[in-house]
């Protein structure tokens, strides 16, 4: 029997601010370039000032959110789990996944007092990004926020590594994990951020437990992950871990494991303005293609041409009907 969703996703609620700046807009600031910085509210504020004339557009965010959101573009459905504040920014978050066509738990009329999350994204003219991250109150997100039905009732549930930060979204992972596994449905977990896997990797350790049937991450944290820096050794690692995983490989494409052969995925050239949500977009454009009959080789290539699409511009997310001008392009070559 079919499913209602291709996959039900779980992570943070963060709005973007995009702010288009200078190296010198850093030294003024005392930003450290090239970061991903936590800071509190009354920091975040002062930043968001000094750079208010600097702001090329709002988004909403969030690593899984825009890998669900990326899915839904290109025809898949998609089920977020979050949490978002009664204020301005929330009220934007619920507006951009109704309009994305994401179901989700969150109801305008019965959020809690607060503040939403929002990530400060400076982006440079060399297309890097320094980000300064205030959670709000996505810090809190906890199993109260999970929705069983939802996760049962899709082909995969997604993990976001981030979450593994906080110990009450540490929790919500493990309970996630155990709902889909009790079901019947797959698991795919991103590391996220080499980080993530760097400073809590007894908690992704334990995100993975007895294994996840579809991993994604990058070189640098298939690295810190496994404890191995060969290409070779790496892929027999992630092996044991995953039944079939995704490895970015940046400028060189990516590497794919369906579980049984490795399918090496060559890079689309673009030149790059904003990295943002490279491997988000990456993420969901793979997800839609398994959920929709295409092969992982087939996937991969999709999954490539959106993310590469995707760095050419600003923001994480594409407009109406970019996506699906990707994936016909794909389907006809």
């Amino acid at each position: 029997m079919s499913k209602r969703y291709d996959v039900c996703a779980i992570g943070n609620a963060i709005v973007d601010y995009e702010i288009e700046v200078t190296d010198d807009f850093f030294k003024e600031n005392g930003i450290k370039k090239g970061l991903m910085t936590l800071v509190d509210e009354e920091r975040q504020q002062t930043v968001l000032k000094a750079a208010k004339e600097k702001i090329r557009k709002k988004q909403g965010g969030g690593s899984a959110a825009n890998t669900i959101v990326g899915m839904s573009n290109l025809g898949g459905k998609g089920f977020y789990i979050c949490k978002v504040a009664n204020d301005a920014d929330g009220a934007f978050y619920i507006d951009e996944l109704n309009e994305a066509g994401v179901d989700t738990n969150l109801d305008p009329d019965n959020l809690l007092r607060g503040i939403t999350g929002k990530c400060l994204v400076m982006i440079t003219s060399d297309a890097e990004r320094t980000m300064n991250t205030y959670l709000g109150v996505t810090a809190d997100l906890s199993v109260n926020e999970l929705v069983p039905e939802a996760i049962k009732n899709s082909n995969y549930v997604y993990l976001e590594g981030a979450l593994v930060s906080s110990e009450t979204g540490y929790q919500t992972i493990l309970e996630a994990k155990k709902i889909a596994q009790e079901s019947g449905v797959k698991t795919s977990l991103t590391f996220w951020d080499p980080a993530m896997v760097k400073y809590f990797k007894d908690q992704m350790k334990g995100i993975v437990g007895d294994g996840i049937d579809l991993l994604f991450c990058n070189i640098e944290e298939a690295k810190l992950y496994t404890g191995v820096f060969g290409l070779e050794d790496i892929k027999a690692a992630l092996k044991r871990v995953a039944k079939e995983f995704v490895v970015t490989l940046g400028e060189e494409g990516s590497l794919v494991y369906d579980g049984s052969k490795f399918i090496d995925v060559a890079p689309f050239r673009t030149k790059a303005i904003d990295t943002t949500g490279a491997g988000d977009m990456f993420a969901g454009a793979f997800l839609y293609g398994i959920n929709n009959g295409l092969g992982h080789t087939e996937a991969g290539k999709l999954a490539s041409a959106a993310s590469s699409a995707i760095v050419s511009k600003y923001g994480s997310r594409f407009e109406r009907g970019e996506a699906k001008e990707i994936l016909r392009k794909i389907k006809s070559s």
